[in-house]
């Protein structure tokens, strides 16, 4: 059986070692997003709700939530993001968020940018909750990452 990097000999969980790895400049960009119905678009785009400016607060949460990606994800390396920026477009059915994350490390942003995005659309659920019960957040999905010798 192949022992698995992130467990030493004694059974217990370590994080992975980045150190030999050289600094890199590193981005990814992650999307989902939440269905809601008309009228609650509506509420939205309105600034009606009364919980606030549902779009405003949901991209701050949503770069809150990467910065505490390490504090929420076992194993993940706590990284010094240079940027991030998450993106909260109304459509039709619903509102597509998306996030992008930076910094320059061993380590690539993913799941800085993964945790961005779903920390924007719980914050769109909860503030929305009162009057929409048929919310689906949905297609949570990395779209690019990249490195860059330095």
């Amino acid at each position: 059986m192949k022992k698995l990097t992130h467990i030493d000999d004694a059974g217990r969980a370590n994080m992975v070692d980045v150190g030999h790895k050289s600094q890199q400049s590193r981005s990814a960009t992650a999307e989902g997003f939440i269905s809601l119905n008309a009228e609650t678009l509506k509420l939205i785009s309105e600034n009606q709700l009364k919980k606030g400016d549902v779009i405003t607060v949901a991209e701050i949460a949503g770069i809150q939530g990467a910065k505490r990606t390490s504090d929420l994800i076992p194993l993940c390396h706590t990284l010094l993001l240079t940027k991030v920026e998450v993106h909260c477009e109304i459509s039709d059915s619903g509102i597509k968020a998306t996030c992008t994350a930076k910094c320059i490390g061993q380590t690539g942003v993913e799941m800085e940018a993964l945790t961005g995005v779903q920390v924007a659309l719980l914050t769109i659920y909860d503030m929305c909750k009162a009057v929409d019960k048929a919310m689906v957040i949905s297609d949570v999905r990395l779209l690019k990452k990249t490195k860059t010798d330095l």
